[in-house]
């Protein structure tokens, strides 16, 4: 009898050892289902991505039109500067850009002298890369 218990005894070991292995496999093999991306969580990635790119892409073109139009400024600002230099030595202002020392200007900044006399002087600048037309009249105190 003891003998016939022993044998049953090592039969239920091992038969819960098999279970044990079966559901050791079947859980490696859900494991092995859920590795990958659904279409779904795919899908959505790349909604999310697209939607911070055009964000992103916004906000870029307007500080480079905020850049533009700092750079326009700024030659606005150098030519009222190189005025009053000429002024200072001259006692007039010019409109011949020529004659005004010291002062550059980006190649991508059109500026023009709309008119200049011996108190009061104006001109434009614009960035070819931007919309708007800045004005500098002297008499007006600045950029208009």
């Amino acid at each position: 009898m003891i003998r016939k218990l022993r044998s049953s005894w090592y039969f239920v070991k091992i038969y819960i050892y098999i279970s044990e292995v079966k559901r050791m496999l079947r859980k490696t093999e859900l494991m092995r289902r859920e590795k990958g991306f659904t279409l779904i969580d795919i899908i959505l990635v790349i909604a999310i991505i697209g939607l911070l790119a055009a964000i992103v892409v916004s906000q870029y073109a307007g500080y480079r039109r905020s850049v533009n139009d700092s750079a326009a400024k700024s030659a606005l600002k150098n030519l009222a500067a190189a005025q009053q230099n000429y002024y200072a030595e001259n006692n007039t202002y010019t409109s011949d850009r020529t004659k005004l020392t010291g002062w550059t200007v980006n190649p991508e900044v059109e500026v023009s002298m709309t008119g200049a006399t011996a108190t009061v002087w104006s001109a434009t600048a614009r960035h070819i890369n931007s919309d708007f037309t800045f004005i500098y009249v002297s008499s007006a105190g600045g950029i208009q």
